[in-house]
């Protein structure tokens, strides 16, 4: 699947979106079938599947590390499955945050990976049990929702206030991975980030579907290298806009942006015409912390390039405190019926 979405997936359905429309009513067809029929394979711990309606950036993987963190907490040792992207590993792989190369593992496996063990597996089954024998009794899938290959007990979806699910039609017409309805009926609970109202509509056929409606927000984790300052900001996301942002709430002055493809692999004229933009303008670089991992593996990184780059980190927080343990109690709740059932 291509990593950059096309920018009129989010934007109101024109043309383009209706001669794809054939197309997409075979895909969303069979993507909907195979989620409904599904009937994925089991593994004796509770799982927790993060996943989202679209393709592109909706906030996986800060959402990932919070139930992570949030289990550690509770004394649990989290172990998160990936199928990875953006890597070169195709079998089983367990991620060396130290020293792995997000050309290799990818960028968002070596974010997590500070946080968790992290499996790296096309086959999620084969991927849990491997982090069951490293010791791990609480599996956070990242990603997977619609692929079936694990079965969930319980699946938040994850869905960002401005960006919504677009122009709510599946792929190619649209960012859907499968119609909203078959993926609603799959869905144990949203949380929406950030604000806006892009996802106004997936809100409401969720609450007409009966299911609970998590609210949060992405915070800086600190705020004190941004603030006050003028920026060039850039970033190979799913969704830079919402990067930008961040900067701007954390009190920074955005002067120019810079974004690229998702999973951007940035070579030496990237970080050179960087360089040189920010330079003459008399600004600083900023970036996200997935972008980061990529650049800090890079070969030939120019000397003193990353000591002077500013990375703005974020953390997910729930605007109710108790949410993240709910969702966290409902999941180990939904595991010991089914194992003694």
């Amino acid at each position: 699947m291509a990593s950059e979405a096309p920018p009129f997936w989010w934007e109101k359905p024109d043309w383009r979106a209706m001669s794809l429309a054939p197309a997409a009513l075979l895909y969303g067809a069979v993507a909907g079938r195979r989620l409904l029929k599904a009937d994925p394979p089991r593994i004796s711990l509770p799982v927790l599947c993060i996943g989202n309606f679209t393709v592109g950036g909706a906030g996986k993987t800060p959402t990932a590390i919070a139930f992570a963190n949030g289990a550690k907490a509770r004394g649990l040792r989290p172990g998160i499955v990936s199928r990875g992207y953006g890597g070169a590993y195709r079998g089983l792989h367990v991620v060396d945050a130290a020293h792995d190369s997000a050309r290799y593992v990818g960028d968002e496996p070596l974010l997590l990976a500070r946080h968790a063990s992290v499996a790296l597996c096309p086959d999620r089954l084969k991927g849990a049990r491997h982090l069951q024998t490293l010791g791990c009794d609480f599996i956070i899938m990242d990603d997977g929702f619609q692929s079936a290959r694990l079965f969930a007990d319980f699946s938040l979806l994850v869905v960002d206030a401005a960006r919504g699910i677009g122009n709510g039609k599946v792929i190619p017409a649209g960012p859907l991975r499968a119609p909203l309805t078959d993926q609603m009926r799959k869905t144990d609970a949203l949380l929406r980030i950030g604000k806006g109202d892009g996802a106004d509509f997936v809100i409401r056929q969720a609450a007409r579907a009966g299911r609970p409606i998590y609210e949060a927000r992405l915070e800086p984790s600190s705020t004190a290298p941004v603030a006050g300052n003028r920026w060039l900001a850039f970033a190979g996301i799913g969704n830079p806009e919402k990067f930008y942002a961040s900067v701007a709430e954390a009190g920074g002055e955005i002067v120019e942006t810079r974004s690229f493809p998702d999973h951007h692999s940035f070579e030496a004229d990237d970080i050179r015409n960087l360089t040189d933009a920010a330079r003459r303008q008399g600004l600083g670089l900023i970036t996200t912390a997935k972008d980061q991992v990529r650049l800090a593996t890079m070969v030939g990184v120019p000397a003193g390039f990353l000591e002077k780059l500013a990375v703005l980190d974020v953390d997910l927080k729930f605007d109710r405190k108790d949410a993240l343990g709910r969702i966290l109690d409902t999941v180990t709740g939904r595991f010991k019926s089914r194992v003694t059932s």
